[in-house]
């Protein structure tokens, strides 16, 4: 949904940006694997630390790297496999960084016991839910159901963990990271029913 209503929004934003990067010889494949450099370098160099608002300011500044490789593949009018690979690649890579540097710290120095399990069941469903519809697609399926896609994830935990950095009582976080894994569970049974149903509809006697 965010995507949905966002879109847009960001596309006006970073085009002109895409546009100068483009006219300058840099590549999307570029863009997208500095862009996952320095979210993985703001979630496991500032969050293990504690540098909850910091970090979320420098991983805010590299997250968008993942609308503007796709602004600058369209505006090249390039569809390229490899680059489809690549991005959905790094994103995995980006939210496991950024899951895992807050368990890192909530397991040492944040002290908090259950929001670093949390996080951790929240990294490991989000790999699920990605898995779940890359799994199906290349079987010839379509998962793309689900009530928590990868920018409901991100930008959730983000905001929360900047202002839990400013003061925010933790235990907002705790239950952000909670409401996180629950709608992350949902979208993997989700997408488990959903391509039961186009197998089982696959597999029916024609009339």
């Amino acid at each position: 949904m965010l995507n949905k209503h966002a879109r847009g929004f960001f596309t006006a934003l970073f085009t002109p940006l895409a546009r100068w990067l483009l006219r300058i010889g840099v590549s999307p494949d570029a863009v997208t694997i500095v862009g996952t450099a320095g979210v993985v370098v703001g979630a496991l160099v500032f969050y293990p630390f504690g540098q909850l608002w910091w970090g979320t300011l420098f991983i805010t500044a590299f997250i968008f790297s993942d609308v503007l490789d796709g602004i600058m593949a369209r505006m090249q009018n390039v569809k390229s496999r490899w680059g489809n690979f690549l991005d959905s690649t790094l994103d995995r890579i980006a939210d496991g960084a950024l899951f895992a540097g807050l368990a890192i710290w909530f397991f040492t120095g944040g002290a908090s016991v259950p929001i670093a399990m949390a996080a951790t069941i929240c990294l490991v469903l989000g790999m699920v839910v990605s898995y779940a519809r890359a799994k199906a697609e290349s079987l010839g399926f379509t998962a793309n159901v689900g009530v928590a896609e990868r920018a409901e994830r991100l930008v959730s935990v983000l905001v929360v963990t900047g202002f839990t950095g400013l003061g925010l009582p933790p235990v907002v976080l705790l239950g952000t990271l909670v409401l996180l894994a629950a709608a992350s569970f949902v979208t993997v049974v989700q997408r488990i029913v959903s391509v039961r149903r186009q197998a089982l509809a696959e597999a029916a006697p024609a009339d």
